[in-house]
């Protein structure tokens, strides 16, 4: 591992182990639904809405009508995407990746 984060421990370790065993999308609802309260898998699930929601130029109005979301959490995503350790980038390209796999060349629905 070449990134070194200041949360690194084995505890932590363990925990993202975990997380990479999952094969799909039932196994982590599963997961994270015994993991997790309610509201932290919404708050996640909002911050990731932000995300793509910033790198597609939409205004914190427009992101706080559609998410719900305080104009300080839009901040912090904010300062995260741009000035962060670069994991909303890696996952954004590669979920942005998969979305043109999945239209294919024709710019058809594959799946």
């Amino acid at each position: 591992m070449t990134y070194q984060s200041r949360l690194q421990e084995p505890m932590v370790d363990d925990l993202y182990k975990a997380v990479l065993s999952l094969e799909n999308q039932e196994e982590c609802y599963r997961f994270f639904e015994d993991l997790c309260t309610v509201g932290e898998i919404k708050a996640m699930a909002q911050r990731w809405k932000v995300v793509k929601m910033l790198t597609e130029d939409r205004t914190y109005s427009d992101i706080i009508e559609e998410t719900g979301v305080s104009t300080a959490t839009i901040s912090r995503v904010k300062k995260c995407l741009y000035y962060g350790a670069d994991g909303y980038r890696q996952i954004l390209d590669r979920h942005l990746a998969n979305k043109k796999e999945d239209l294919g060349v024709d710019g058809k629905d594959n799946k």
